[in-house]
């Protein structure tokens, strides 16, 4: 049987009325929707594709040119202009940096040598400083000795009257004071002996005014080079005959005496007296072993006035 194609798009069959339903109408809406769809996408797509054509082209015209500069750049590089300018620079760099090393270094050097010359300048100054005390020393010295030789010398002038050559007129009494540094010690048994052989004997300090004069003049002529307990001078003091029980060379018992801070001790079996110079004359006697070498005063009576 043959069919036709009808103007609306729609077949009928040959022979025979076909009329349209409802059911059919929507059918045929859709499918006029269906063409008419089919008909605009094209033009969408071309749309579409153009601008990502015309994208695709730019991209493509920024690549080139990052291109054509990364090679420019490259044939610059790789002619060595740059290469040599940047190899300058470098060689200036360590030049300088050489240079720097170099100036730190000497100024390194310079320090150390400074700080040497300034420890030598520290020890020097100190050193002078140990001297100028030292000389300072020697200078009061000479001051006291020249004090101790002017108030020496009445007594000397009254002595020429009253007492032997090198004697000491103190308290009405002549005594002898052995009281250069370089005079020799001796032992107290001896130094008696030395007295005993020039009419007088170890001195016997029984009074205030004896003990005043004799420690000032033993103070002020202390030799402040030895030792403390090499400055003393043997007095005619000892308690060998009884532990404890002083008596003067006359047999006289003391009983006054005028002991230093904790003596005597008896350490050592210290059986004879000595005075030492004390600022303290109250407190200038000490007790010493009697074979200890130290120096000694000698007292003996005044001659008459003629």
């Amino acid at each position: 049987m043959e069919e036709k194609e009808t103007t609306t798009g729609s077949y009928v069959k040959l022979g025979g009325s076909v009329e349209s339903t409802e059911d059919e109408l929507p059918l045929h809406s859709n499918q006029e929707q269906q063409v008419t769809m089919c008909t605009l996408r094209p033009e969408f797509s071309l749309h579409h594709y153009k601008l990502l054509a015309v994208s695709l082209a730019a991209l493509a015209a920024i690549l080139l040119a990052v291109n054509v500069g990364l090679g420019i750049y490259y044939r610059k590089l790789t002619d060595g202009n740059i290469v040599r300018d940047l190899n300058r620079e470098i060689a200036k760099l360590q030049v300088s940096y050489n240079a720097a090393v170099r100036s730190r270094d000497e100024a390194q050097k310079q320090l150390e040598t400074e700080r040497r010359q300034q420890q030598v300048t520290k020890w020097e100054r100190d050193h002078l400083d140990r001297r100028a005390k030292e000389y300072q020393k020697q200078v009061d010295k000479i001051h006291m000795e020249t004090a101790s030789l002017k108030s020496h010398l009445p007594m000397i002038s009254e002595g020429c009257r009253h007492c032997l050559p090198g004697w000491t007129f103190l308290s009405s009494r002549c005594f002898y004071f052995p009281l250069s540094n370089t005079a020799y010690r001796t032992t107290w048994q001896a130094a008696r002996q030395f007295c005993q052989k020039r009419g007088s004997d170890l001195a016997i300090i029984d009074s205030r005014e004896k003990t005043l004069a004799i420690t000032e003049l033993v103070q002020n002529n202390q030799d402040s080079s030895g030792s403390f307990y090499q400055n003393g001078f043997w007095i005619g003091l000892r308690d060998t005959e009884e532990e404890g029980v002083w008596k003067w060379i006359d047999g006289m018992r003391l009983t006054e005496g005028y002991w230093n801070v904790g003596e005597p001790n008896n350490h050592n079996n210290e059986d004879c007296a000595a005075v030492y110079p004390h600022s303290n004359p109250f407190l200038s006697w000490n007790d010493a072993p009697c074979n200890y070498n130290l120096k000694w005063i000698c007292e003996m009576s005044p001659r008459a006035m003629g």
